[in-house]
């Protein structure tokens, strides 16, 4: 079998020119056709988790306490400062329509919107606000709620431990990826640790929080291949790929990576109820590392054909 070396498109042709072969199990079929459109794999992460009683009871079971906790706190914060912060807000902003696009007279680069622009900012940044709080709250727990969603997701699917095999590479001419250097390495550690996500989210994209909507966009697009990457974590590890394999392997679906992580980073950054879909987030990631997981296993099974 020879297999794709170029795009996207050669990985879909790969499976479309033995789509009737014999080898090709019915489950694949449809598996090929859902990792045609990722995104798809984030809708239904949302739908499992508020049907699946599997999925839902365990997650709130665990967050129900620390999210009324924070609840009451964030509430009391937002009714405490909402006006001091709107004050700010229109000083700021009138001040400065150059940089922000926004003027007195309600509208953006020049088009009127039927809402006061200064409400919409003082709530996006409220909302950020009390998320933060919720999420102090949540910290721990909110992390063994993910943990347990990607396992009780990949436990419907009937699978156990040895269902994740070594990495194969399914391309006959891979990425050419440089290696990185110990530079390289020191500088992605810390731009890709807390204090870059800090730096990136907190400090480059927070104007955009005042743009309506198109702040949460843009947002969304920048955050997308770490966000995907960070929900595909542990499809890596239950692997055991190296950084080189990873990164050929998301290389290779660049496209379906970026518009995965672009759906899942869009839904994450609704203020307060985003916090529910980095759960169910984890379910929809599972759910696409299993069919990936089972391409892979194809990709083995036709090489070992190929060789007898």
């Amino acid at each position: 079998m020879a297999l794709p070396s170029a795009g996207p498109e050669a990985q879909n042709a790969l499976f479309e020119n033995h789509s009737e072969s014999e080898h090709v199990p019915p489950t694949l079929k449809r598996a090929v056709l859902r990792m045609q459109f990722p995104p798809s794999y984030v809708l239904v992460g949302v739908y499992r988790l508020f049907t699946d009683k599997n999925l839902y009871k365990p997650a709130w079971d665990k967050c129900k306490h620390a999210t009324r906790r924070g609840a009451i706190v964030g509430s009391i914060w937002a009714a405490l400062t909402f006006s001091i912060q709107k004050k700010f807000i229109e000083i700021f902003l009138s001040n400065s329509p150059r940089i922000t696009g926004l003027s007195r007279d309600d509208t953006v680069f020049g088009y009127h919107v039927p809402f006061s622009l200064y409400t919409y900012a003082t709530i996006m940044i409220l909302g950020s606000q009390v998320t933060y709080i919720l999420r102090f709250f949540l910290s721990r727990n909110i992390r063994i709620a993910r943990d347990r969603a990607w396992d009780q997701t990949v436990a419907s699917r009937g699978k156990g431990p040895d269902f994740w095999q070594p990495y194969v590479e399914e391309w006959e001419t891979p990425p050419n990826l440089n290696l990185e250097t110990k530079q390289d390495k020191l500088i992605k550690k810390w731009l890709g640790g807390w204090f870059g996500l800090f730096v990136v989210k907190r400090v480059l994209l927070s104007p955009f929080q005042v743009y309506p909507f198109v702040g949460m966009v843009v947002s969304a697009w920048f955050k997308a291949l770490g966000t995907s990457r960070f929900l595909h974590q542990r499809y890596f590890q239950a692997k055991k790929m190296t950084d080189k394999e990873i990164a050929v392997f998301m290389q290779e679906r660049k496209w379906d990576y970026r518009i995965f992580g672009f759906t899942a980073a869009l839904l994450e950054g609704i203020p307060i109820i985003g916090l529910v879909f980095t759960v169910s987030n984890r379910v929809g990631a599972a759910m696409w590392a299993h069919d990936l997981e089972k391409r892979q296993h194809y990709i083995a099974e036709e090489r070992g054909r190929k060789k007898n």
